[in-house]
């Protein structure tokens, strides 16, 4: 009711805002590639055929085959990962600043390298080696048969559809009619929140403003397009700035009122998911032949998609939020080998997947992920590690957000494939029992 008066024409809160949102997520991908050129790269998914040198996958134990894979890596990326490696010992604590309190010394995680992960995207488009940090055995080599699969069927398109970081704060007034007071004019403010959120950040853009009303609280939620940072600092600041200057200026004042309503989707799977985006939503997909799949994957398009079926309607009686297999397996793995904030994955690992089978026999896969928060520049991923792992994509600093967000779709999809075809045929515990225990 409130949310829809307005004293600014600038925009109507009603039914016709998402086909403005739509408009602005098709003018930032035209931003970047042409949109008709760019339809046709995805369908075509031109690449040069060449022989690709094969990654040294043997004695994965062995210092004398982990040089072999680092000198693989230099030849193929031009990445050196000095620190990653231990040649280069990390002692400037400085650069912890911001990352850290109380420092006692670096957990270490082991890291792997899947690849190459081939993709079709706005902004990723390539081959490329991916690492994953993790302890749990069998998940590396499970991502690298998926990844070997998509790379011999063509590659997967990976897209990110639009963006936007959000923030929540929550209002208590006496009564609806006091909120009510308070709302209209609040929402009449927008080009005073434009100039409050440029003078506070270089980067963060206000995009949509949305209002929640339960008796006398009042959650106005803040969205925001934060560029290559994941944001939810910036987003924090911003907010905190726009909320005290309602509150010096409104008509009436809320009798408290708190930076976030829990409201936003924060480090947490809600069931706003899949009708806003937080962070990144990507969507990507593959078509493999009925010969890859049953020579890589060991199973059939078939068995697939009657698993996927049968585990989407198990998914559904326990209430899971989506229907995927393990995004945060993968998620995890790569969010902490590049800096990210680890404990996204709580939201960025709600999606769905979908396994059908096509006219001539093959698979058809899909992944969307709607809340996928990662970023290229702030946070942990400008430390030494995590920035030798980002550069090893070219996914390290300005314009490179979108390019991570669409490789870590595709390592998703990768993942969700090797484990659909693992469990459609009885392999799941076998792998598990050869590589995720110690001899």
């Amino acid at each position: 009711m409130f949310s829809e008066q307005r004293n600014t024409p600038t925009r109507n809160f009603n039914m016709s805002y998402p086909y403005e949102k739509s408009l602005k997520a098709l003018w930032r991908i035209n931003s970047i590639q042409e949109i008709n050129s760019l339809l046709k790269k995805l369908k075509e998914r031109p690449f040069e055929s060449k022989e690709h040198e094969q990654m040294p996958t043997r004695e994965m134990f062995s210092a004398e085959f982990q040089q072999d894979r680092l000198d693989f890596l230099k030849r193929i990326t031009g990445a050196e990962l000095v620190t990653l490696s231990g040649k280069s010992k990390f002692e400037d604590l400085s650069t912890l600043e911001g990352n850290i309190e109380n420092y006692i010394g670096m957990s270490q995680v082991p890291t792997g390298v899947i690849g190459p992960v081939r993709v079709v995207g706005t902004s990723a488009h390539g081959d490329f080696f991916v690492p994953l940090a993790t302890s749990e055995g069998a998940l590396i080599a499970s991502y690298q048969r998926g990844a070997k699969a998509t790379f011999l069927a063509g590659g997967i398109r990976s897209v990110c559809l639009t963006e936007n970081v959000s923030r929540a704060p929550l209002f208590r007034f006496n009564d609806i009619a006091d909120l009510g007071t308070f709302v209209v004019w609040a929402l009449g403010q927008e080009a005073k929140m434009h100039e409050i959120v440029a003078a506070t950040s270089r980067f963060a853009k206000l995009e949509d403003i949305s209002s929640n009303i339960e008796g006398n609280q009042l959650i106005i939620t803040f969205g925001y397009f934060t560029g290559d940072a994941s944001g939810q600092n910036m987003v924090t600041i911003c907010t905190d700035a726009i909320c005290k200057w309602l509150i010096e200026n409104a008509p009436i004042q809320p009798k408290t009122w708190y930076i976030e309503g829990n409201f936003s989707g924060d480090k947490k799977a809600t069931a706003i998911s899949f009708i806003h985006v937080r962070g990144k939503k990507v969507s990507a997909e593959i078509e493999m032949s009925y010969d890859i799949v049953n020579q890589v994957l060991k199973t059939t398009p078939a068995k697939m998609a009657e698993y996927w079926q049968a585990s989407t309607v198990g998914a559904i009686q326990t209430g899971s939020i989506g229907a995927q297999g393990h995004y945060a397996n993968g998620l995890a793995a790569l969010f902490i080998a590049t800096g990210q904030d680890a404990a996204c994955v709580s939201e960025a690992s709600v999606g769905i997947t979908r396994m059908e089978v096509t006219e001539d026999g093959g698979l058809y896969a899909a992944v969307t992920l709607p809340n996928l928060i990662v970023g290229t520049v702030g946070g942990g991923t400008g430390l030494p590690t995590q920035r030798e792992c980002l550069e090893m994509m070219d996914c390290y600093g300005a314009d490179k957000a979108r390019k991570f967000a669409e490789i870590c779709a595709a390592v998703v999809l990768s993942g969700e494939l090797s484990i659909a075809a693992a469990l459609s045929v009885g392999h799941f515990t076998s792998a598990h029992q050869k590589l995720g225990r110690k001899k």
